[in-house]
């Protein structure tokens, strides 16, 4: 598959239950990070596939966002807009990390794309 899924991502409005749930249903451990004012980042990775994050998002729908890897996050984001996504946010530097955009496709449904440093 050309551009696989890299980064899956959880927001919850209850980030300490999520994290209990999916420990004990997965055995995901978690390494928590401290986002400043957009509070706490909490990364998993399992042994095999795409790893990800969950934090808390008090208002706005809950549910999980899939990120795709593009080699171009400029250039894909644009792509998207002119085949009729609506940008969300991006795209947005993650420090030392990449970049990432969130849209909504023409259907309406949420996705990311993300390119490495």
């Amino acid at each position: 598959m050309a551009n696989p899924f890299v980064h899956l991502e959880l927001n919850t409005p209850d980030l300490a239950k999520a994290k209990a749930f999916y420990s004990a249903l997965f055995g995901w451990q978690f390494q928590d990070m401290d986002m400043g004012p957009m509070g706490v980042y909490s990364t998993f990775k399992p042994d095999e596939g795409p790893g990800g994050g969950m934090m808390t998002m008090p208002m706005g729908n809950p549910g999980w966002l899939s990120y795709v890897g593009v080699k171009d996050i400029n250039q894909s984001t644009d792509q998207a807009r002119s085949l009729g996504a609506s940008i969300i946010l991006g795209p947005q530097e993650i420090p030392d990390i990449g970049w990432f955009t969130i849209f909504k496709d023409p259907t309406g449904c949420t996705i990311a794309i993300f390119q490495p440093k």
